[in-house]
């Protein structure tokens, strides 16, 4: 019986962590990707100067361009502007695609600032 209730106990802990792998791995693709993908993805790009970012109450919207086609996706995120956005090179959005409004909603950013050993960042 004890046998049973470890090998069991392993097969849940096992399941679990991959459960948890499953989801914490999210790959980077581009923005016309993310339009087209059906699960959660980690899209990369430039500030779009464009479009101008706004914080209205818990939730920051901004714009992103991809750096090589220049195609843009209005992204939506569920929190407060993070503190060095103003800064980045590049910004990560993790999160999905909504087509109904056309607006990538993220539950994280990741902010890429620009090192000092870094040559001249490009604009949008």
């Amino acid at each position: 019986m004890r046998k049973i209730f470890l090998i069991v106990l392993l097969a849940s802990f096992v399941a679990y962590a991959g459960f948890n792998l499953a989801e914490s791995v999210t790959p980077y693709v581009t923005i016309a990707e993310a339009r087209a993908a059906s699960s959660g993805v980690q899209v990369k790009g430039l500030l779009d100067k464009n479009f101008a970012p706004q914080q209205i109450g818990d939730e920051f919207t901004f714009s992103l361009a991809d750096e090589s086609t220049g195609e843009t996706l209005r992204v939506k995120f569920d929190g407060i502007k993070p503190d060095q956005f103003d800064e980045a090179y590049h910004i990560v959005a993790v999160g999905k695609f909504d087509a109904a409004d056309e607006t990538f909603h993220a539950k994280k950013l990741l902010i890429k600032c620009p090192s000092k050993y870094e040559g001249q960042r490009p604009q949008t």
